[in-house]
């Protein structure tokens, strides 16, 4: 088959955050036995961050996807562009049309490119890689067309919205997921396929749009690049690795930070938390400023090293839609978790077993205490993380799921149009 894989990002490295890990390994699943032509939109920052120079960047990204992708191109977004620029586009999505989730990978340069490739390649299958491509949809009269949900974005808009305690900023994202939501429910049937990372999103998407067709490709882990390293643990170690900007990892960890943090130390002393992701908002450098055990790292090129030194991988977030792949690579990593329970939405994990869930600070710092003096417990817990991890969550296995659902949603598209 042929087929064309939209995304709003760059798939490349497998290294990056969790949305770029799972494009990059389902896209080279899929190239494993069909023909893809990549289209992706570069996001500059992510780009810059993993890979230094924007240029050289997406040049080393270009040869690397051209190894198995048919064709790759690459688009400029225009509000990275200007100063201001998504400022400037959130303030317009406001007066009306599309919110701002959906204006913003919207370009004219893309709908020519697009119609271009339309006309000249027969593709069985057009996946549009996140529901801010959705808009492109109607440019493709032939083949299958599939919609990938890394969130249901309406869902997580409106818990954002009840989350915020600031009252414009709380009236701004209920207003956009209220308009997300009237999206959702216009373009998701205008997909044969409608693909999901959890049976949670699935639930949360057909309360949205009713008798939608949705099938779930989970979110997975590569376990061969997260795989325990027992020889490095540091016992009185803690971590937590996810972009800051991303603002439930934020949240979560200045909760971690002010409300859990000085209680655990009360309680170990010599304990030492570290925080590695880009972007780390002001108030959590104040902290580390302050406090020596407690170490903001930001972006660093590899996190496993961090993983590995953890006696505890702690992931207190608590909003959000999807599947946390932090989660699935400490699992892979064999290490013992102490989460909120919005944290492990759309995994397998068991409490007890796989996890401790905590949702008050009193109790992550008695799950927390609890693992550290238990080394036999966090070697159990280690071991059924790694297993579960090999068993449910490989990409390979992933893939091959995914390979299969495009290729029954191609056939059965062709026999509708032949019987139409």
């Amino acid at each position: 088959m042929n087929i064309l894989w939209f995304s709003h990002l760059v798939p490349y490295p497998q290294t990056g955050p969790g949305v770029l890990q799972r494009s990059y390994h389902l896209v080279r699943e899929l190239a494993r036995a069909h023909r893809v032509h990549l289209l992706a939109f570069v996001q500059g920052k992510i780009v810059r961050d993993l890979l230094g120079d924007l240029d050289a960047g997406l040049a080393t990204a270009r040869q690397h996807l051209e190894e198995y992708c048919e064709r790759v191109e690459f688009l400029p977004i225009p509000a990275e562009q200007k100063r201001l620029g998504r400022q400037m586009l959130a303030i317009r999505s406001l007066l009306g049309g599309h919110p701002y989730s959906i204006r913003w990978l919207q370009t004219e340069r893309a709908r020519r490119l697009l119609a271009g490739w339309s006309s000249g390649i027969d593709f069985d299958v057009v996946h549009f890689d996140t529901l801010s491509l959705a808009p492109y949809r109607r440019l493709f009269s032939h083949g299958a067309a599939t919609l990938d949900h890394h969130n249901i974005e309406s869902s997580m808009m409106l818990r954002r919205a009840r989350m915020e305690p600031q009252p414009l900023r709380r009236l701004y994202f209920w207003q956009e997921g209220v308009r997300l939501r009237r999206f959702e429910q216009q373009m998701c049937p205008a997909f044969d396929l409608n693909i999901t990372c959890s049976a949670v999103d699935t639930q949360r998407l057909r309360a949205v749009v009713p008798g939608v067709r949705v099938e779930e490709v989970p979110n997975g882990v590569d376990i061969s690049y997260f795989r325990p390293d027992e020889g490095s643990e540091e016992p009185l170690s803690l971590v937590f690795a996810g972009n800051m900007s991303w603002y439930p990892n934020a949240a979560a960890m200045l909760f971690f930070a002010e409300r859990v943090w000085p209680a655990l130390k009360r309680e170990v002393p010599q304990l030492q938390m570290n925080v590695v992701g880009g972007d780390p908002p002001a108030r959590l450098k104040a902290i580390a400023k302050s406090d020596a055990s407690f170490n903001v790292h930001g972006f660093v090129p590899d996190v496993r090293p961090y993983l590995h030194r953890s006696a505890v991988y702690v992931c207190p977030i608590m909003d959000g839609g999807g599947t946390k792949l932090k989660i699935l690579d400490a699992l892979a990593t064999g290490k013992p978790i102490v989460a909120h329970p919005v944290a492990c939405e759309g995994i397998e994990v068991v409490d007890g077993k796989h996890v401790l869930f905590a949702r008050e600070p009193e109790e992550f710092v008695a799950q927390i205490v609890a693992l550290l003096n238990s080394p036999e417990r966090r070697r159990q817990m280690a071991h059924n993380g790694r297993a579960l991890a090999e068993s449910t969550y490989s990409y390979h296995a992933i893939g091959q799921k995914l390979i299969a659902e495009f290729e029954r949603c191609s056939a059965l598209h062709a026999q509708t149009r032949k019987s139409a």
